[in-house]
């Protein structure tokens, strides 16, 4: 049994679909129908597939009669499932901010914690993982960071607690293109805009994180949009796109898709200018700002 719970740090988000997934391989072994398991836990057939899925929360007793339908009878086997389902049920962090972000947000918190690998291209905003406090506070009062209030100051903390996912022990790698326009754009201001151009440059110095610029020239060919790619160690969580849109957000997982946003950030890398390159625009930026 692989159940690769023990090294994902992305906590319960990233627990939900590893269990979900070794659920489905052994209902699949004991060659049980979604249908009959459904039954076996008074649930229907679609339950069992959003379950398999970890698109929905684990109770222990409905786990528990699984398994045994599954023919896993060992105890110590079946601590390890069980365990995980406590672990699936805990709250993540950003639990605190539920009444700010919206439920399709809080899916990509979690695998965001999870990721080994993060690659993002963003044409309008720096991206959260990688902004300053000012400017976070700038794009979350709408440009009137005078006018900040009690919830625009929350969603800056919780924009900076995310942030702490790059300085841990196994802090995933960070790849990020950004358009041209989005290192030109002054958000916040001048003072702002500075304080952004040096954290870029102070964060762009360590190993685990990489940032291209696209230039005017090359921009708008290779993705019509922003989009994050989300790549994971833990064989059991697939790679996962997700685009955001005004009222929601998209989560593609199916193969066939994932492989051309992985193509167009192959033709991202191409188009934009080298990592080296790109620190030495920023300098030259920042001293015109």
């Amino acid at each position: 049994m692989t159940t690769g719970g023990a090294d994902l740090g992305g906590g319960p988000t990233a627990r939900r679909i590893v269990l979900g997934s070794q659920l489905r391989r052994l209902r699949e072994q004991a060659a049980i129908s979604r249908a009959d398991a459904g039954y076996q836990i008074r649930a229907s057939e679609s339950k069992i597939s959003r379950m398999e899925l970890g698109r929905v929360g684990f109770k222990e007793r409905d786990v528990s009669d699984l398994l045994t339908m599954y023919g896993v009878s060992d105890p110590k086997e079946r601590a390890v499932y069980l365990d995980m389902v406590k672990e699936s049920n805990q709250a993540g962090w950003w639990q605190r901010y539920s009444d700010l972000t919206p439920k399709w947000f809080d899916a990509y918190l979690g695998l965001e914690e999870a990721a080994d690998r993060i690659q993002t291209y963003e044409l309008q905003f720096v991206p959260g993982l990688l902004q300053t406090e000012d400017y976070a506070r700038a794009v979350a009062s709408h440009g009137m960071p005078d006018k900040s209030n009690d919830d625009v100051e929350r969603r800056v903390a919780m924009r900076m607690r995310r942030q702490k996912v790059l300085a841990r022990p196994n802090a995933p790698r960070l790849w990020v293109v950004v358009d041209e326009s989005v290192i030109r754009r002054p958000i916040g201001g001048c003072r702002v805009h500075r304080e952004q151009i040096d954290k870029l440059l102070e964060l762009t110095s360590l190993p685990h994180i990489t940032l291209q610029y696209v230039p005017y020239e090359q921009s708008g060919y290779a993705a019509e949009g922003a989009f994050t790619l989300l790549r994971f160690a833990a064989p059991e969580l697939p790679n996962i796109a997700y685009v955001e849109h005004l009222t929601g957000a998209v989560y593609v997982e199916k193969p066939e898709d994932i492989e051309v946003y992985s193509r167009a950030l192959d033709r991202l890398a191409v188009d934009a200018e080298t990592p080296d390159r790109t620190r030495q625009w920023l300098t030259k930026v920042r001293a015109e700002v």
